[in-house]
């Protein structure tokens, strides 16, 4: 009998997850060969994790810092926020993928490196939390400001991910040591600890652990803190001081009574992210019927065109707690105060990614692609060594006092760091491990998730060789053509993702209709005996279309957006004339929307040519008596939302006011 090889070698390993229906595909077995994905992951390995390892392992960032002074051998304070551990792991997660695809010994020896000055900065009990151990006065678990739950967390995930790509231990028993002090502590039902759990980043990284070593008490440890939700009275005390309570850290409501997405984004959707990975342990009702609400929540009520969440960096929940970069009241949206972190509109795709697993549908993998095509990369330069961490719908410039803040989180342009640098490492490992969530593996098949030139070559859960190959120009050219290389003689089904935008695409195998439903949102599901040189041709229109916002989205009352397949664009001032401010533009209903691919400019981008109308004499009074306005037309382009601010600092706008 042979043995079926499992895909334990997975960014989330859901080979034995039982309520898991579309398992993840070994990291490496797809390969991004030419196109859009395969010119990024080649900057990230080139220019962007270079950059970042120059900055992290400097004495700008810090980070490997801190680490050098917590084991002794450097002398120094702590820099950079008490969060900063957790970003050098997910900086380090992101050289794994590269080293996964590249075979890069340079690579692996520098990860071996930081490891062995993180195992030299751990203590006896397998503590290590730079802050508290550098800092004078600082004691650990005293106060959850400190931000150790976020640390472990992609400490966790970090090391599980090492041990898969490179079969070395040296990692993953340095998290193991610290999971095990971990459950000392927090399994125990003990009151100076039950708030502790609130930057829920550790669940996931505790049922990931769970996965690699198979040890069940770390998948009840991440229950836990689960469980512990919303089950005391919210008032300050002695490990709250210092930091909002309440909806602002998802507190007030225990977790399966939740319906509605509260406070702190990123906060909020790693914590619905690492649940849904314990649903896909437990199988627990409760907990996906609690995930469905909160999905649809974000969804349908207070997610941004763009893919983009958290809609404000200071307010209020609907409780009236106090909330910080979140969400606020359902349709309340607006345009040039987003706050939209870079870190919580990739939470929203980890999140809609786990879904899609576990629930075998098309709709959640619409997330994912609107957010990498948009409020994910809009996070980053196109050269790949300049950064924002808020990502608003429109940037007017004077419209803010940023020397207000203590950081340069809402920067009117990119900045080279950002002393809260949570969101670089994390946009840079989504765009490393893109790979990874191009396809996945159902009963007796596969999932066809990301379009781009790939190629796959992995085994089914059966056992089976798979090798399929795709050639396409997507984002840019809607034809997205399967090649299948090798498989098995009995007939498996190929389940091709079939946008919710892809309005009219046409399905083929071998030239000839397949005679399945092609319906927008779902899986075009083919099933049938495929042989070696079959091809099945995906035409999905690209016209550029007009959006608006739902009736109570005020924000956005007779104005609307243009998107051409997945990617949302935008006007910025560098393509209007001088002095032409972004507020005084308008466009006709029936402007024409005309596409054209220009292969040297911003990196390589299709813009969209129409004809906006400048409104001339508009004066800064509050408000003025009008007589009907001086429009003068302008031929102009449309960029990309996510390749804008990369010509100098500039106003720009996603939504314009439209002449019906």
């Amino acid at each position: 009998m042979s043995i079926v090889k499992k895909h334990t070698e997975a960014i989330t390993n859901t080979s034995d997850s039982p309520f898991v229906k579309l398992k993840s595909i070994n990291f490496g077995d797809c390969k991004w060969n030419s196109g859009f994905w395969a010119e990024k992951e080649k900057a990230a390995a080139e220019r962007m994790l270079p950059y970042m390892g120059d900055v992290l392992c400097g004495d700008v960032g810090h980070g490997l810092n801190n680490f050098k002074i917590a084991a002794g051998e450097k002398e120094g304070e702590h820099k950079g926020f008490y969060w900063h551990d957790g970003d050098f792991y997910k900086f380090m997660e992101a050289k794994m993928y590269i080293y996964a695809l590249t075979k890069d010994e340079n690579l692996l020896k520098e990860l071996d490196e930081y490891i062995e000055w993180i195992g030299k900065a751990q203590e006896e009990d397998g503590y290590i939390h730079t802050h508290i151990q550098i800092t004078e006065g600082a004691e650990r678990f005293s106060n959850r400001k400190y931000h150790e739950m976020y640390n472990y967390g992609h400490l966790f995930i970090a090391a599980s991910v090492h041990f898969r790509l490179t079969g070395k231990r040296n990692f993953l028993d340095i998290a193991i040591k610290q999971a095990d002090l971990l459950y000392t502590y927090f399994m125990p039902d003990t009151t100076h600890y039950q708030r502790f759990g609130f930057n829920q980043t550790q669940i996931m990284g505790l049922v990931e652990l769970y996965r690699t070593v198979n040890d069940k008490k770390y998948l009840k440890l991440a229950e836990k803190f689960i469980n512990r939700r919303g089950t005391f009275k919210i008032k300050h005390h002695s490990t709250t001081e210092g930091y909002p309570i309440g909806d602002m850290v998802q507190e007030r409501t225990p977790f399966r009574e939740s319906e509605e997405a509260v406070g702190h984004a990123v906060l909020a959707l790693y914590y619905y992210a690492g649940a849904a990975d314990v649903y896909a342990e437990t199988g627990e009702k409760a907990l996906i019927d609690t995930l469905d609400k909160l999905w649809s929540n974000i969804t349908d009520k207070k997610m941004y065109v763009t893919g983009a969440v958290g809609q404000a960096h200071y307010g209020a929940s609907t409780n009236l707690d106090m909330i910080e970069e979140g969400f606020i009241d359902a349709y309340m949206m607006p345009n040039m105060t987003a706050y939209n972190e870079t870190c919580a509109n990739l939470c929203n795709a980890m999140f809609s990614n786990r879904m899609m697993g576990i629930k075998e549908e098309s709709r959640y993998a619409d997330i994912i692609e609107l957010v990498l095509y948009n409020s994910g990369l809009s996070g980053i330069s196109i050269e790949g060594k300049d950064y924002f961490y808020s990502n608003p719908l429109r940037m007017v410039n004077n419209s803010r006092n940023y020397d207000s803040h203590d950081d340069v989180t809402e920067s009117p342009v990119r900045q080279p760091y950002l002393e809260c640098f949570c969101c670089p490492p994390n946009l840079v490992r989504t765009i490393c491990k893109s790979s990874g969530w191009a396809y996945n593996l159902s009963e007796n098949g596969v999932a066809v998730v990301l379009f781009g030139g790939n190629n796959l070559d992995t085994t089914m859960l059966d056992g089976s060789e798979l090798k399929l190959s795709q050639d396409t120009e997507y984002p840019w050219k809607g034809i997205v053509k399967i090649t299948v290389d090798a498989c098995k003689s009995t007939a498996f089904d190929v389940k091709v993702r079939i946008p919710k935008w892809a309005v009219g695409s046409t399905l083929k195998v071998n030239g000839e209709d397949t005679g399945v439903a092609v319906t927008p949102g779902a899986f075009a599901v083919i099933n049938r005996t495929w042989k070696a040189g079959d091809t099945i041709i995906l035409d999905m229109p690209m016209e550029p279309v007009r959006l608006e916002g739902h009736n109570r989205i005020e924000e956005v009352r007779n104005q609307i957006a243009i998107k051409r397949g997945p990617i949302v664009y935008c006007i910025e001032t560098p393509d209007l004339p001088k002095d032409v401010s972004i507020l005084d533009i308008y466009i006709n209903a029936d402007a024409k929307l005309e596409a054209e691919h220009k292969s040297d400019f911003l990196g390589g981008v299709t813009v969209i040519n129409t004809e906006l109308q400048l409104r001339e004499g508009k004066g800064d009074d509050m408000y003025s008596a009008v007589t009907k306005p001086v429009l003068k037309p302008y031929k102009t382009q449309l960029v990309p939302y996510f390749a804008w601010s990369n010509r100098g600092q500039a106003e720009m706008t996603v939504f314009m006011p439209v002449i019906w």
